[in-house]
């Protein structure tokens, strides 16, 4: 079943592109990526409503009274949270879903790279087991060119310079680096309390990049190329959807907060006009004409 739904398609998908760019395996990857953000671009237009939904509900009054009743009750406050996303159809995992969706991808391209760079006559028995009958002339694309820039896409990454005795896995570091910045560009905000939904994404966020470095390090450098490619593509998505939050990788644009002496100066206009003193500065001046009549009014008397 695995093989039928994931590996096959792969390798074949993999090998038509390979045939039909003249025989460079590294940009059939690239390619590949690009078929495979097609495809999953659902997902990730879920992911941004998903996020959508998130901020508003910081905004949400109910949200803000669930908060304040029961901040000394987390049980109860994450409860009444998962109540209120169900009513209003917030799914909190949604930010999560097109990470989930990268595994069994992961799983099955790994597999279809080290199928398709077939080195033994049983790897090729296997991999003519995977061709759909009469969809590809296997004998005219054997064997595969594996070579891409500096790598052997068939092997880990490893950048070898004259004078040093060891390969620098550059392909590794970017994979970090991407990985890292892509889960901060589209994250979404925390609600507070005992969000389950931003405590995964954080999770995620952290050990995610740890995990597809080591992958990209211990694993054919065929699948690392495809890391690289998948997160810049995604970023790009995301940048020309509008939906990058940059504010979360550069601290610096971030908007300054509103400071407590600038706020301060919107006060004084206010505090004259509720002062109820300013109501009665003007009776003494009434008095004296009081006292007045009053005098004049005793002489008259005598």
């Amino acid at each position: 079943m695995w093989e039928a739904i994931i590996i096959k398609p792969f390798i074949n998908a993999l090998l038509v592109i390979y045939n039909l760019i003249g025989g460079n395996f590294g940009i059939a990857i690239i390619l590949f990526t690009i078929l495979i953000r097609l495809i999953t671009h659902p997902l990730m237009v879920k992911q941004i409503k998903g996020a959508q939904a998130m901020q508003e509900l910081q905004k949400n009054p109910e949200w803000l009274q669930i908060q304040e009743k029961y901040k000394g009750d987390k049980e109860k406050l994450a409860q009444e949270q998962m109540r209120l996303y169900k009513e209003l159809g917030i799914n909190p995992f949604a930010s999560c879903l097109p990470t989930l969706i990268q595994f069994p991808i992961i799983i099955g391209l790994y597999q279809a790279v080290i199928a398709a760079l077939a080195s033994t006559p049983v790897d090729l028995l296997n991999l003519m087991r995977n061709i759909y009958p009469g969809f590809l002339d296997l004998a005219s694309l054997i064997p595969l060119n594996s070579r891409f820039l500096w790598m052997d896409l068939g092997m880990p990454e490893r950048l070898f310079i004259p004078g040093l005795n060891f390969g620098i896995p550059v392909l590794v570091v970017v994979v970090v680096i991407t990985t890292y910045v892509q889960s901060k560009l589209i994250a979404t905000p925390s609600t507070g309390g005992r969000d389950q939904g931003a405590a995964m994404a954080n999770m995620m966020n952290l050990y995610m990049p740890i995990f597809m470095g080591y992958l990209a390090y211990t694993l054919a450098s065929g699948l690392a190329l495809y890391f690289v490619a998948s997160n810049l593509i995604g970023i790009l998505q995301y940048a020309m959807l509008g939906k990058v939050n940059w504010a979360n990788v550069i601290p610096w644009m971030k908007k300054p907060e509103q400071s407590p002496s600038m706020k301060s100066t919107t006060k004084p206009s206010v505090r004259p006009a509720a002062n109820p003193q300013s109501k009665t500065s003007s009776r003494p001046t009434a008095r004296p004409p009081m006292k007045s009549a009053s005098k004049s009014g005793s002489k008259s008397k005598k």
